[in-house]
Order: structure tokens, then sequence, then C-alpha cells
């Protein structure tokens, strides 16, 4: 395994052609290590998302390298890419996506029959506290339990990589601290390499590293030396 966990190489991402083309990613250029809790900083539009779909797998490059644990990403075939969303990414969004007729434990079931070596599906509830509400359907639930319930159908694929698409953005300020805090000791407990996307700057200080986009660039990547807790945290 290369020293880098994740590389980016000069990867480029176009919709559209002609006068009508629009760069999402134009040359980006980063890497992360095994294990770190990562944010990538950016406002609307600054390619964030786009760049996040392409290292799960969910989008493919115009041009350019990804690599995640040796593999090239980049290159692999369609199957190659259901197999590396299945088995090594897990995902967590903004809204919650949860099936509304399943209870929550139905719904991390789910996610645990998909993969080879799943975290059973009581047992990663419990990880996320929400052993007790097993059986309440999405709807019974706050924002806050529904976003906890889409954390642990994510950690049920016992995932390598977990994407964090503005995770507390549909969250008050007091769920979102505790979703992030969450996230933050499941990656240092597990040793999961852990990506946030967002727009709060305020919240960089609690990451291992911190990325910033703007307009399809990278235009910084630190490693955070003063790693500061999100108790201590306000916005």
């Amino acid at each position: 395994m290369s020293e880098h966990y994740i590389k980016f190489e000069d990867v480029k991402k176009s919709y559209g052609s002609g006068n009508a083309q629009i760069n999402a990613l134009d040359g980006v250029d980063f890497e992360i290590n095994k294990g770190e809790f990562c944010i990538l900083l950016g406002s609307s539009g600054a390619g964030k998302t786009t760049l996040l779909n392409m290292l799960g797998g969910m989008d493919v490059v115009t041009s350019g390298k990804i690599e995640f644990d040796g593999r090239v990403v980049s290159d692999f075939s369609k199957r190659e890419l259901i197999e590396y969303r299945r088995h090594d990414v897990g995902f967590v969004f903004q809204f919650y996506n949860l099936i509304p007729n399943l209870t929550a434990l139905e719904n991390v079931e789910i996610a645990a029959q998909l993969c080879k070596n799943p975290i059973p599906a009581k047992e990663a509830l419990d990880m996320v506290g929400l052993t007790e509400r097993a059986n309440n359907f999405p709807a019974q639930l706050s924002g806050g339990e529904q976003q906890r319930v889409a954390i642990a159908r994510a950690l049920a694929k016992n995932p390598r990589l977990l994407l964090c698409d503005e995770p507390t953005g549909a969250l008050d300020y007091v769920t979102g601290k505790s979703v992030l805090k969450l996230l933050y000791e499941l990656s240092k407990e597990r040793g999961t390499t852990v990506i946030i996307i967002t727009h709060n700057q305020a919240i960089a200080p609690m990451a291992d590293r911190i990325i910033k986009i703007k307009s399809g660039k990278i235009y910084s990547n630190e490693i955070n030396q003063n790693v500061t807790s999100i108790d201590e945290i306000e916005w």
C-alpha cells in the first residue's frame, strides 16, 4: 500500500460541451492518509459534491486519476464500481434517505445484507446510541435520530471509507454537534477514514486534515496540528 490511502491526480470533471461546458473539477490534486478525519470545505458550487461522488464511485472522471488503497478507482469498470460502493464505501447524506415503511433496525439490516463482512444491524444501532429506538419507524424519530440511523446504516457495511455530504445540514445546532462528535469518535475507535464535506468553516478545527476547494480547484490541503474538540467549537 502506498503512503497515501486516497490520492487525486489532476482530476477533471466537465459537463456539457463547447460554450456550454462547465468544469466542475478543474485539475484537482490532493492526498488523504488512512484513518484521518478530513473536512473538505467549500461554498455551494465549489465542486465538493462532485469530488465526493467520484471518490465514492457514483460518478466518473473526465480525465485524471483517483487511487484508493493502491487501486485505481478511476479505471474501474461499472461492475468494479458496484463492488467498490458495496464493500468499501459508506455514505451519509444531508437528507437521511431512510425507507419510511421500515423500522430503524430494518433500514440498517438492508445495508448489512449487501456486503461481505457486515457489522450486525443491532450492534450498529447500539454504536450510535439508538438501541431503544430499533423498532420505531422514521416518522417516529427526530431529525437527529434519523441521521444517526443513516450513520448506523453506513457503518453496518463495515466500510473502510465513510463519505458524508453535509451530514448536519438539516439538523439544529445541538444535534449537529452531537452527530459530528459521533462521527469523529467512530473514526478514532474504528480507524475508519472519514471525509465530511461542508460549507461550515467553524467546524474545521475538529479535523485531522482540512482541504479547501474553490471553483473546482484545491487551494489548501493542511494537516491540523491542534485538533479541537467539537465540544469547544461554536458557530
